[in-house]
């Protein structure tokens, strides 16, 4: 039976939400759901592009709705993202492993945003011998994977 962290990867759409100006851009699982055949769309408002396709400064600039979303920044923009995301429609929502806040949480709560938090989202789209692979495995035998 699959955990909730594996179903998320379900969505066939994605918002990756980064700020390479300032903490950098999810390029890795960004990349990783791209090449698993998942529409991917780059949010951040500090480049035009990312891997060679134009980014956006915002979910309401987006071409299209999108399932999901992975929030990449730094912590005192998380809680925002979220409410954004809710605003934009977006209930499903990864905040990236040491990112989320008390804040964030609340609005996702008040907000009926479905997040998921703790641990590395890379993990769940690469396969094979790696350093994800390894904190893969460490995280099964912990049991929370």
């Amino acid at each position: 039976m699959s955990s909730t962290h594996e179903r998320f990867w379900d969505h066939s759409s994605f918002a990756f939400v980064g700020s390479t100006g300032t903490k950098g851009f999810p390029k890795l699982s960004y990349g990783a759901a791209k090449e698993r055949g998942k529409k991917v769309f780059a949010v951040d408002s500090t480049v035009e592009e990312i891997e060679g396709e134009p980014t956006f400064p915002d979910f309401n600039a987006l071409p299209e709705p999108v399932d999901a979303a992975v929030i990449e920044l730094p912590k005192e923009d998380t809680a925002d993202w979220v409410g954004r995301a809710a605003d934009a429609g977006i209930h499903d929502v990864w905040i990236h492993m040491n990112r989320d806040t008390p804040e964030a949480l609340a609005v996702a709560d008040e907000r009926g945003v479905t997040l998921h938090t703790g641990t590395c989202a890379v993990m769940y789209l690469t396969s094979g011998v790696n350093v994800h692979g390894l904190h893969r495995w460490i995280e099964k035998l912990r049991g929370r994977y």
